[in-house]
């Protein structure tokens, strides 16, 4: 349990509300970006749905009085894997998006590496006890 991390406690909550936010945008617009993106609208639902889960977990990891350290791992594996398969995705042509699309891959698998490595960083800031 990690008690006395703010640093840790923000990024969590920023990770639960752009994933909350992520989530809805891409189950609830499926239709608009499939076309904008050239990228499979069942795709682009299901991963909404899938966020949506995940950000209440998030969230709840992140506002316990004493933020649980295998939550707050589980979220950066997590999120890790999420940024690899989302370049796999590409790199192994499982889908074939216009430009805008690839970008829109490439952005978020960055951003969600950017906040494991945040949250990383986060937790080796407190070591397990002995």
């Amino acid at each position: 349990m990690i008690s006395r991390d703010t640093f840790l406690r923000r990024v969590l909550l920023a990770d639960a509300a752009l994933s909350g936010l992520t989530g809805a945008l891409m189950a609830g617009g499926s239709g608009l970006l499939a076309g904008l993106l050239a990228l499979p609208e069942p795709l682009l639902r299901y991963a909404g749905l899938v966020l949506l889960p995940f950000a209440a977990f998030v969230a709840f990891v992140a506002t316990r009085p004493a933020i649980p350290r295998g939550g707050a791992w589980a979220v950066v594996l997590i999120n890790g894997l999420w940024s690899l398969e989302s370049v796999a995705m590409l790199v192994m042509g499982w889908v074939a998006p216009n430009l805008l699309g690839s970008g829109f891959v490439l952005f978020q698998a960055a951003a969600v590496a950017g906040l494991a490595v945040l949250q990383f960083y986060g937790l080796r800031r407190f070591p397990s006890a002995a």
